[in-house]
């Protein structure tokens, strides 16, 4: 076998299995150790792998978070069905808080005939709720974050203190039984603000942030009433979400 079908068999090993040591990679190919370790060499000079004593492991990837507008330019249509989902749960003359996740964008975009009190942080979420004649708009004021279009600061968090709603809507960067993450600490600290201030709190993710931990932990998982996403989770994280008291709801 050339060297590099080993290597690409070696990376779908650990695509699967997370790690290999010297020792699997001399079993799996026949091969002596000396021969591993150079296989391991030239992966790690591609920057394919980390070394570790012994072995080796993938490198860890970061998703890039695009400014507002680019992310809104790619909401998926697993997207729009959660913001669907999420906006049949709302009714008429509810109070509710908006958070500026784009998924949650999806959710306003169903709002455009019901009478309700929205309270938001987000310049994009008070623009398209506007043209809802019947929805009352409270807008946070506080500093504005220009790439991603949200107010955040204490006078955002102190304003948030004097309301009481029926839901929140919130996204995230990832959620796993590390909790609900996201990228900025002041974003994390007014959704945390926002989860505090409601009777239910509702969070939208699709099922590609499942399993993910972001820089920033805004909330426990039994700080979440329901979890609307587009496909059902596997098994163990179902488990984890009954541990933690969260109702999951699958937007077909």
């Amino acid at each position: 076998m050339y060297q590099e079908e080993r290597l690409r068999l070696i990376i779908d090993y650990l695509k699967k299995e997370k790690r290999i040591s010297v020792d699997e990679i001399c079993k799996i190919f026949d091969i002596s150790r000396d021969t591993a370790r150079r296989d391991l060499v030239r992966l790690e000079e591609e920057k394919a792998i980390i070394r570790t004593r012994g072995g080796a492991i993938l490198p860890s990837t970061k998703h890039i978070i695009k400014d507002y507008s680019n992310r809104l330019s790619l909401v998926s249509e697993e997207k729009k069905r959660i913001g669907k989902k999420a906006a049949e749960l709302i009714n008429s003359g509810d109070t509710i808080i908006l958070d500026t996740s784009t998924t949650v964008q999806a959710c306003a975009e169903h709002l455009m005939e019901l009478e309700c009190t929205i309270v938001t942080n987000s310049i994009n979420q008070a623009d398209l709720l506007s043209k809802n004649p019947h929805a009352r708009i409270q807008l946070l004021g506080g500093e504005f974050h220009k790439e991603h279009r949200y107010l955040f600061g204490t006078s955002v968090i102190e304003k948030l203190s004097q309301y009481h709603v029926d839901k929140t809507f919130i996204g995230c960067y990832g959620l796993s039984e590390n909790g609900i993450t996201v990228a900025h600490e002041e974003d994390g600290m007014v959704m945390h603000k926002m989860m505090q201030q409601a009777d239910q709190v509702i969070l939208l993710a699709d099922h590609t942030k499942i399993g993910v931990t972001g820089y920033f932990r805004c909330s426990t998982l039994q700080d979440i009433d329901l979890f609307i996403t587009d496909q059902e989770p596997d098994e163990s994280f179902q488990e984890l979400l009954k541990k933690h008291g969260v109702e999951l709801l699958i937007a077909l």
